[in-house]
């Protein structure tokens, strides 16, 4: 999943080049280079004589959306991994510790806020100014012009940094709209100081972009009511089904977050050495290709990797190695394109290359026996 959420909001929850090439995937002209690899990029590549990258860097554009007011919408088609954005926080800081089970308590980050503001220029100012907020009943009693900036941080900001223990403000992004079966993943960089968007599945030219703003492992209806914080009801395809559908896919999203809970504890290296044991984790690693299977079927993009990562996990447990190296492949690919260092990408990386040496050893011991 991708990493980081809606300041305001409880969870975090979690997203090609071949394994050892630890590289955007790009070509040095690309918007991606631009983005991640500023120092090997002299001018832009449009103006280059780079014919493997074409167009402008700016593959967005914000515009009225039906019923959502702005809306970002693509300006050209997009495939998984490619790069929308990349923005570094207009507004950073570091509140009060943040209590698990509680919002960020605002009144104690309000100076913390005006502070940063006032360093803007006006043209910066207007722009934070410029966003959507979320008023409360005691705020719609308030003189607006003098009182939004805390409504429209509250609105906008998400958890950033090394630790995750700051609040970022990121106008360009606050744009992108919200869906329960997002087209797009968002990551905060530190190594670049910039929150990243990327497609997470093909998205064509002139379709409107779309982030999550919530855990998206819960009922349509709590869904809802999460999103009430932000003054909206939610119209993507996920929310709009008829009625069976939406009875199937709440229980598919139920299914697949009891399925991630019920694994963690087992996802393990260590093989069974009982009988019994080894039943149960056959039967793990079965139930975890239905898992990743019924996160592919929702469209849950966001938590492919995490899935695949079971998947690999369990079969190593069974010495499945051909499986587990491959499972284990795609997720460090997907981790790979959200964040090249980032320790998930880094553990993908590390258990599909043990992998591959314990099914190359396999084999080996099999052609020996065989002999």
């Amino acid at each position: 999943m991708s990493s980081g959420v809606h300041a305001f909001d409880v969870s975090i929850h979690p997203l090609q080049q071949r394994l050892g090439s630890k590289q955007s995937g790009v070509a040095a002209g690309c918007y991606s280079c631009h983005i991640l690899h500023p120092e090997t990029v002299s001018i832009p590549s449009w103006l280059s004589l780079n014919y493997s990258c074409t167009g402008s860097p700016q593959v967005w554009e914000a515009r009225p959306s039906p019923g959502k007011g702005i809306g970002v919408f693509a300006t050209r088609a997009l495939e998984p991994g490619d790069i929308i954005l990349a923005e570094p926080a207009i507004i950073k800081i570091e509140p009060p510790d943040f209590r698990d089970g509680a919002a960020y308590p605002l009144n104690s980050i309000e100076s913390l806020l005006y502070s940063a503001f006032d360093t803007l220029s006006e043209e910066k100012q207007a722009e934070v100014m410029s966003l959507h907020a979320h008023l409360t009943p005691d705020e719609e009693n308030q003189d607006k012009d003098s009182h939004m900036l805390v409504p429209i941080f509250r609105s906008n900001a998400y958890i950033v940094g090394k630790t995750l223990s700051e609040l970022g403000l990121f106008p360009k992004g606050a744009r992108i709209n919200h869906s329960c079966r997002p087209n797009s993943s968002q990551v905060w960089i530190d190594k670049i100081g910039k929150r990243v968007v990327r497609a997470v599945r093909p998205i064509a030219e002139g379709e409107e972009i779309f982030a999550t703003y919530i855990p998206l492992l819960r009922d349509q209806k709590s869904r809802q009511q999460r999103l009430d914080q932000y003054g909206f009801k939610c119209t993507c395809s996920a929310c709009t089904q008829d009625r069976a559908a939406q009875a199937d896919s709440d229980k598919r999203r139920s299914s697949i977050r009891k399925a991630f809970a019920d694994f963690e504890p087992q996802l393990t290296l260590s093989v069974p050495q009982s009988i019994n044991g080894r039943k149960k984790a056959e039967k793990n690693a079965a139930a975890s290709v239905d898992l990743a299977k019924l996160v592919e079927e929702e469209g849950l993009a966001d938590y492919y990797a995490q899935a695949y990562r079971v998947v690999a996990l369990s079969h190593a447990r069974i010495e499945k190695w051909d499986t587990a190296t491959l499972w284990a492949h795609k997720s460090y690919e997907l981790n790979l394109v959200a964040d090249e260092d980032s320790p998930a990408t880094l553990e993908m990386m590390a258990l599909t290359q043990r992998f591959i040496q314990s099914w190359n050893a396999d084999l080996y011991n099999k052609s020996k026996q065989e002999g």
